[in-house]
């Protein structure tokens, strides 16, 4: 549904490309939400400063994810889209709980 009704401006074309773009931003927001913050942990901080720290903090981790993920898809010729970001991120986290100190930032 859409109040773009001019369809000169607005080809339907271009409106259902634009739509799968929109769901992908969804997907970005899920993978930030529920599967790398975890769906029920809310930021902790008690000042503004500090929450604003915890959201950088989220978006670095996530970037660095990305940045992972497109890295391991170029090294095995795949899409970055085929590469699992719930895979990468339980990898991250096994890498820097089963051997500390291996993770270098």
């Amino acid at each position: 549904m859409t109040t773009l009704l001019d369809a000169r401006r607005f080809p339907a074309r271009q409106l259902a490309a634009l739509y799968q773009e929109r769901w992908e931003a969804e997907a970005v927001f899920a993978e930030l939400k529920t599967h790398q913050r975890g769906a029920r942990t809310v930021l902790t901080s008690k000042t503004p400063d500090g929450v604003l720290q915890q959201i950088w903090a989220h978006l670095l981790v996530h970037h660095a994810l990305r940045e992972l993920m497109v890295r391991t898809a170029a090294t095995r010729g795949l899409d970055p889209d085929q590469v699992s970001f719930t895979e990468t991120l339980r990898s991250a986290r096994r890498s820097v709980t089963v051997t500390p100190g291996s993770f270098s930032p």
